[in-house]
């Protein structure tokens, strides 16, 4: 089992900044694959950035270019804590956010779809104009 343990959100003014971080816990060796979903009120859930853990570091991706250049996602990987530095947010930024964890082998465009093996709680960000 895996548990995913996220924090950071709150509520800031557009422009502003925050800095998400998820925990990761238990069978960490499993789960190569962390990343951030969100889901806006009234929408579907969709993915915004992840990261390939491997033995000395991490690689990233990210699902689109509405938040390539103003978020980044990154890792500690001795702490198995995963980050997402929101800059320059806007409103149609605000939404819960999700950390999430999977086992697959390969990335095959993991933040497009909105499945994972295992999701934290969620944690609200609010932007306001």
């Amino acid at each position: 089992q895996v548990q995913l343990v996220e924090s950071g959100g709150g509520s800031v003014e557009a422009g502003g900044s925050l800095r998400l971080s998820c925990v990761v816990s238990g069978d960490t060796e499993r789960v190569r694959y962390r990343g951030w979903f969100r889901q806006a009120p009234g929408a579907e859930r969709e993915g915004v950035a992840a990261v390939y853990t491997y033995a000395s570091g991490y690689a990233t991706f990210y699902a689109d270019d509405s938040v390539k250049g103003r978020f980044t996602v990154s890792q500690d990987n001795a702490k198995n804590t995963l980050y997402l530095q929101m800059n320059i947010l806007k409103p149609e930024d605000t939404a819960i956010y999700y950390c999430a964890a999977d086992g697959r082998l390969r990335y095959d465009g993991w933040l497009t779809g909105r499945s994972a093996d295992y999701w934290g709680h969620g944690t609200q960000v609010t932007v306001s104009s």
